[in-house]
């Protein structure tokens, strides 16, 4: 299956039975007229609202670039996520508010028994929901389907600490419980809402992914290529499920246009085969200089003037470094 397709079908089913949950929470709240049950009710409105959003996301990032968008539609799933983390800080402060007006004011609370199992038997399936969208969020980088996993779980470990104290309060009667419930899982969830918004803001300013540099630099390590003598100056941004890589690559300054199309070519198949082809990259040749010779392993070089020594490094550090850069830290 396309894994697009495949992740509208999985945000899809979570949309639909977060709406069953939805509405069984608030079955709940009515049945036992408790705060903390209702924090977990308007909790699943947000995962509602993100739910859809992110549907909507996903469909748009499958979209092909086309002459309007030429590095495809990916970035909606950015700021999807951005929307949720917002929807998320709203919850959480609405929660926290009930919560101190029913600590300073506490109730009497209704058919405990019927809320607890309901409120257990959806935190369940929350965390299922969530594992699930977490595991193919990051099989196939889809940053809206990891967000509202991590939200999904999140919102399944609040729910275990809100059973808790339901059943605490079932056994003791003291009703305070509930507004206190209700201030910890508020900013719990006002945690949440401030992790997945320093994360969507991070990549929609371009920051670099640390991870992908890592195993770019591990593949190239692996199969490098006599007439490599240096890759360097490399970008990378996502968007979406796709990545984009900009690199330079130095080879021997002798070589015809054919044979440096040939080593452009062997280092962009490498790098597209690591990341199941979903990359798009750009390199910039450059021809080597005579100080390049300590790093160059071609044994067969006629134009050598100095012995090799080294090889120019290929790790995450070495590859995002320019000419200027290399230049000041040999200085």
């Amino acid at each position: 299956m396309d894994q697009d397709l495949l992740k509208i079908r999985v945000q899809r089913c979570i949309v639909w039975i977060s709406v069953l949950l939805l509405v069984g929470k608030f079955i709940a709240f009515f049945v036992t007229n408790s705060v903390g049950i209702l924090t977990d009710a308007l909790e699943s409105i947000i995962n509602v609202a993100a739910g859809f959003i992110s549907l909507y996301s996903i469909r748009l990032s499958s979209r092909p670039k086309d002459r309007t968008h030429p590095f495809g539609h990916g970035k909606i799933e950015l700021i999807s996520a951005s929307v949720e983390g917002l929807l998320i800080l709203t919850a959480g402060g609405v929660i926290i508010y009930e919560g101190i007006v029913r600590l300073l004011e506490p109730t009497g609370l209704g058919q405990l028994d019927i809320g607890i199992w309901i409120v257990a038997i959806a935190g369940l399936i929350n965390y299922l929901m969530g594992w699930f969208s977490v595991r193919i969020g990051k099989r196939y980088q889809s940053i809206a389907l990891e967000a509202g996993g991590r939200h999904l779980q999140s919102d399944t470990y609040s729910t275990i600490g809100l059973v808790l104290g339901l059943v605490l309060m079932r056994l003791t009667g003291f009703y305070w419980i509930d507004g206190l419930l209700a201030l910890i899982f508020g900013t719990v969830i006002l945690v949440t809402g401030i992790r997945i918004l320093r994360r969507t803001t991070a990549n929609l300013m371009d920051k670099a992914d640390e991870q992908v540099l890592q195993q770019i630099a591990e593949v190239i390590a692996r199969n490098r290529k006599e007439e490599w003598i240096d890759v360097h100056n490399m970008k990378t941004i996502r968007y979406g499920s796709f990545l984009y890589v900009d690199c330079d690559l130095t080879m021997p300054w002798y070589y015809t246009i054919s044979e440096g199309h040939a080593a452009c070519d062997s280092l962009k198949h490498l790098i597209t085969d690591a990341f199941s082809g979903r990359v798009l990259i750009s390199i910039h040749s450059d021809p080597c200089k005579p100080d390049y010779c300590p790093s160059c392993r071609i044994k067969t070089c006629a134009y050598r003037q100095a012995p090799f020594s080294h090889p120019f490094g290929f790790t995450p550090q070495e590859l995002v470094l320019n000419d200027e850069d290399r230049k000041e830290n040999k200085e």
